[in-house]
């Protein structure tokens, strides 16, 4: 499981090293390839291959006779890109993928429990509850 908040920096050719605790977190079974894929709030998401193919296998179950989702499949797969690590732990964010995101040089990396994203400062700062009241209310109503 992924957890933890790290800043992080892209370097100039758009590479970027995953913090040790990250990279460590990584199942062995996974090898050296993550999905990366443009998701809500503008992040991105980085899969282990483990974690993506159930995501996938889940979109890849959906029936392909309605056009709600043919849709939904079509737009779920071009937001996805694979990725490697070298060995420093380090992999290419696609110009396309940086963009989406609004990477430029400092990236934040959260562990998610079974996935990664990577944000932008400036974008985070509105995505998460910095509060301890509202975290403490909202803890109770989703998980009571």
């Amino acid at each position: 499981m992924f957890n933890g908040q790290y800043d992080c920096k892209l370097d100039p050719k758009g590479r970027l090293v995953l913090p040790a605790k990250i990279k460590a977190a990584i199942p062995e079974s996974n090898g050296v390839t993550l999905m990366i894929q443009k998701a809500a709030d503008g992040c991105l998401k980085l899969y282990p291959m483990v974690e993506f193919r159930k995501l996938e296998n889940q979109v890849n179950a959906l029936s392909d006779h309605t056009e709600e989702t043919r849709k939904l499949k079509r737009s779920f797969f071009i937001r996805i890109a694979e990725v490697d690590l070298d060995s420093s732990g380090r992999f290419l964010i696609p110009k396309a993928f940086q963009e989406y995101a609004g990477l430029e040089k400092d990236v934040v990396v959260i562990g998610l429990g079974s996935k990664i994203e990577l944000w932008s400062a400036e974008r985070l700062d509105g995505s998460v509850i910095n509060e301890d009241d509202i975290l403490s209310q909202q803890m109770e109503k989703h998980l009571s």
